[in-house]
């Protein structure tokens, strides 16, 4: 707020935002747990839940995510002359799929192919609801909040229950025709090491059978190491270091195969690699990626950086939570608007945000 003076060409008024005026929820759908953020303007978490479960049963979700939206109507009530402009969900796509992995029951793919998130779960009337794949979720917080500011070009790989992956091109996150773009998991990549995982006669794994947490938590229980949350990684159960390593290092060799096929399609600048892991777990598994694809010699592409996210399990929420910001505000905005209301909200989203 103030003046500017002394500069031909720009607006002499200088305007400031308030990101205490308008918020954003976040809703990750995950396969153990459902995630919540409250988001204000400026990108800050203002409050977060977490509802965990052995899977996701949609009467549960809807309790959970529905239990997250009453609490921060509360906590924006509270905040004065304050309101929530969107709600954003993340969510797996084929979100009951796989269930012989996970030990699901039979019929919760189809339970949820059933369903429709965009009237899932009960916000406030007239506030608009966007969704969108969790990894992409992932992916676009890291292009606002965080490698978005180095890189305009990169692949997010999120280590979940399962991989999953989310392209940034010219910075905007590319979801495709049908949404599915970067799905990571189905890449074909050499058999894996550990003894834990089924020998199959077939000449390759998919990376979700290699990189991803249920591998992990089943390499455990090979060794009589019961985890349910990764959490409970931190500190490490006795006896988890060497199985842990294990399956750190035939998770890395995987993710370098798959590092080299995606540059051999993709020009990117980056890979920023996240996952659920413990922090100090996730920065192993960020090393050995890095040693390991140094030491390749793939010709005939150009090397991407390879970093850390820096979101961890929040990303697909946060992500979520600027699905709403994004579109309304974003130029040229490839995220889908739900509702009749986006001309009305548009106006009221900038008077709001801009106080002089």
């Amino acid at each position: 707020m103030g003046k500017r003076f002394g500069q031909r060409g720009s607006p002499s008024t200088l305007y400031r935002l308030t990101p205490e005026r308008i918020y954003s929820v976040g809703i990750k759908i995950g396969r153990r747990a459902l995630e919540a953020v409250l988001v204000d303007f400026a990108g800050e978490v203002r409050a977060r839940e977490s509802h965990e479960y052995r899977f996701p049963d949609p009467d549960l979700v809807l309790r959970a995510g529905n239990m997250s939206l009453a609490s921060f109507d509360k906590v924006v009530a509270g905040l004065g002359d304050a309101s929530i402009v969107g709600v954003g969900i993340a969510s797996p796509y084929f979100l009951g799929g796989w269930s012989e992995e996970l030990g699901f029951p039979d019929d919760l793919g189809s339970r949820w192919e059933a369903i429709d998130l965009t009237t899932f779960f009960a916000p406030r009337p007239k506030t608009p609801v966007f969704v969108e794949n969790d990894a992409s979720s992932a992916a676009l917080a890291e292009l606002i909040q965080g490698a978005g500011a180095r890189f305009r070009d990169f692949m997010h790989i999120s280590i979940d229950t399962f991989v999953g992956g989310g392209l940034v091109q010219g910075g905007k996150v590319h979801t495709g025709p049908h949404g599915n773009t970067a799905a990571l998991g189905p890449l074909p990549v050499s058999p894996s090491g550990l003894d834990s995982v089924a020998a199959k006669p077939a000449r390759y794994q998919s990376l979700l059978h290699r990189a991803s947490i249920y591998v992990l938590v089943n390499h455990l229980k090979s060794r009589g190491i019961e985890i349910n949350r990764v959490r409970e990684l931190d500190p490490l159960p006795p006896g988890a270091r060497e199985p842990l390593f294990e399956w750190v290092e035939d998770c890395a060799n995987a993710l370098v195969e798959a590092i080299i096929a995606i540059t051999s399609v993709i020009d990117i600048e980056a890979i920023v690699l996240d996952s659920i892991l413990p922090r100090p777990i996730h920065l192993e598994l960020l090393a050995r990626v890095q040693t390991q694809f140094n030491r390749t010699s793939a010709l005939g592409i150009v090397a991407p950086e390879i970093v850390s996210g820096q979101f961890g399990s929040e990303a697909s929420p946060i992500g979520a939570a600027m699905l709403p910001f994004s579109a309304l505000l974003a130029p040229d905005s490839g995220v889908l608007m739900i509702g009749k209301d986006r001309i009305m909200l548009l106006g009221s989203l900038s008077r709001l945000a801009a106080q002089r």
